[in-house]
């Protein structure tokens, strides 16, 4: 995933709200949204080539998200799936606060990474690029490919346009947030990070939503938690077909029984 935002105890009757866009390569195989235990406690997508998840929830409303940190070259082979840390966390008992403190100690066996892990008590926010772990105070947050909240443009973007919808409207629409992850404004090259990859890289990576031949958008995701203690997961998965761009959708709620 290369882009995240969230709600966290700020919008009335939502303590929690994720939207969030996975950006990959279209040959790694991916799963789409489902279960991913035999129990059906667990929802999240899942990449078939090394296992782990980038999005999940569980029964419990333990969550977590997981975005790589860009580091170009310096990314090493060989290293552990970082798609494996949110498993672990959303498969575990630990408390936030543990699981983060306990990875800590370990961080130096991933590339660069970025989590968000929580639960209904706390929510933290762990980078193994970016010092100790920190527990969030109730804010709209974003995360890209760097650091919590680093302004690049489209984070930045996505921000003042989910902020803004968040903020005005009474419930929450999938089908407009997912027209806001859509956007494909173009960051002027002036603006762009110099996060270790060519310009031409950083230009394909400007947009919220990315779409060409081998890399872009694969889904598009959103999470809410009411007070009511209902949590529903919805996703947009987006396939490309003779230069067209199709949708499928799925939605799952917890405690009820899942739609799709």
């Amino acid at each position: 995933m290369c882009l995240l935002f969230f709600s966290y105890r700020v919008k009335p009757g939502y303590p929690l709200v994720v939207v969030a866009n996975r950006d990959e390569f279209l040959v790694r195989p991916t799963a789409p949204l489902g279960y991913l235990d035999r129990e059906k406690t667990l929802l999240g997508g899942r990449d078939l080539r090394a296992g782990g998840t980038w999005l999940g929830l569980t029964s419990g409303y333990r969550f977590a998200a997981l975005t790589n940190y860009r580091e170009g070259e310096t990314s090493r082979d060989g290293g552990r799936s970082r798609g494996e840390i949110a498993i672990d966390f959303l498969s575990g008992k630990s408390r936030p606060k543990t699981f983060v403190r306990e990875l800590a100690g370990k961080a130096d066996q991933y590339n660069g990474f970025n989590l968000i892990a929580g639960d209904p008590g706390s929510l933290y926010y762990f980078s193994n690029r970016g010092g100790e772990p920190q527990r969030l105070s109730p804010g709209f947050y974003g995360l890209s490919n760097h650091l919590l909240d680093t302004p690049w443009p489209k984070l930045l973007r996505g921000k003042a346009l989910l902020g803004d919808y968040l903020l005005l409207a009474g419930s929450i629409s999938p089908e407009r947030i997912f027209a806001l992850l859509a956007d494909r404004w173009q960051p002027p090259d002036r603006e762009l990070p110099e996060s270790g990859v060519s310009l031409d890289w950083e230009r394909l990576l400007g947009p919220i939503f990315i779409d060409t031949a081998e890399y872009g958008t694969r889904s598009s995701a959103l999470i809410t938690l009411d007070t009511a203690g209902e949590a529903i997961f919805y996703e947009q998965t987006y396939h490309r077909a003779a230069n067209r761009l199709l949708a499928t959708s799925a939605q799952y709620r917890f405690p009820t029984s899942s739609t799709a």
